[in-house]
């Protein structure tokens, strides 16, 4: 069973700090485009943290500095009490798009991190037995991507994450492409299966309602180059039915405060796309 998020978090050495943090690209044409600025920004042990803002507003550049996809132009970045120097081997990542090897079939993709740390063959299969069935796909260890719907696909990329006991998890608008009534499923599973970890989750997605239902704490980020604009605690109780959760009162209340600020940064961005300048 879910805890409350409040209580399982824990306010020591935080899991992930950026500390003015700005990155900036070299674009094809030879200018400089700036994705984040002066970022300061902290998640706590233990904490789920959505971030929301306008499209191209530095979100997912957010994630790759946190993992070491990518290094900052300036500031620092620590991942728990550590420089992030590199790609580190303390993070999980689900991406939009699947990452699942269509050549593998399912038993083989979840077991694929076991073996890449070096976990002996038989027991990187017992273990990925063991998630297949907590994800909900016990019986379909032999079949392969193009074999499964998009839900299932989900549902193999997130055992193949969770099964390396991650302490952070990093996921990019994971359910975006599923339907409506999959998507929640996803989320309630995804919610499920954190309640049972100590892990650290950074939730990308442009879906304020999703970011409220499952987030311990939500973040506002301004149209780009992104810095911080405002924070949200949200005071929902868990354990949380996200298509439930959207019923309570307090829910709403949230959304409303949340938008007023989301809505102001995605005019911004609006308006530059509009008239096709570039920050």
């Amino acid at each position: 069973m879910a805890v409350d998020g409040g209580s399982r978090l824990d306010h020591g050495t935080p899991a992930i700090a950026l500390e003015r943090v700005t990155k900036r690209f070299r674009t094809p044409g030879g200018s400089v485009y700036t994705a984040v600025r002066d970022l300061t920004l902290t998640v706590a042990r233990g904490e789920f943290c959505a971030i929301v803002g306008p499209t191209g507003s530095g979100k997912s550049t957010t994630l790759s500095l946190i993992s070491g996809l990518e290094a900052p132009s300036s500031g620092r970045v620590s991942v728990l009490g550590e420089p992030v120097a590199g790609v580190t081997r303390r993070a999980g990542y689900m991406f939009q798009t699947d990452a699942i090897f269509p050549w593998k079939n399912v038993l083989d993709n979840v077991a694929t991190g076991p073996l890449y740390r070096g976990v002996r063959r038989e027991e990187a299969r017992r273990r990925a037995r063991a998630w297949i069935a907590r994800v909900g796909l016990a019986g379909f260890e032999d079949r392969y991507p193009y074999q499964l719907s998009g839900g299932m696909r989900k549902r193999v990329a997130l055992a193949q994450s969770l099964i390396n006991e991650p302490e952070i998890l990093l996921m990019d608008e994971p359910f975006s492409a599923l339907d409506v009534q999959t998507r929640t499923l996803m989320e309630n599973e995804l919610l499920d299966l954190w309640s049972q970890t100590s892990a650290s989750v950074v939730f990308v997605t442009h879906d304020l309602e999703e970011a409220i239902s499952l987030a311990d704490r939500v973040v506002v980020f301004t149209a780009a180059p992104a810095t911080l604009k405002r924070t949200y605690r949200i005071d929902l109780p868990r354990p949380r039915n996200v298509a439930e959760i959207r019923f309570d009162p307090r829910f709403t209340r949230l959304y409303e405060q949340v938008w007023g600020d989301l809505r102001a940064e995605v005019m911004i961005a609006y308006e530059r796309t509009s008239r096709g300048t570039v920050a």
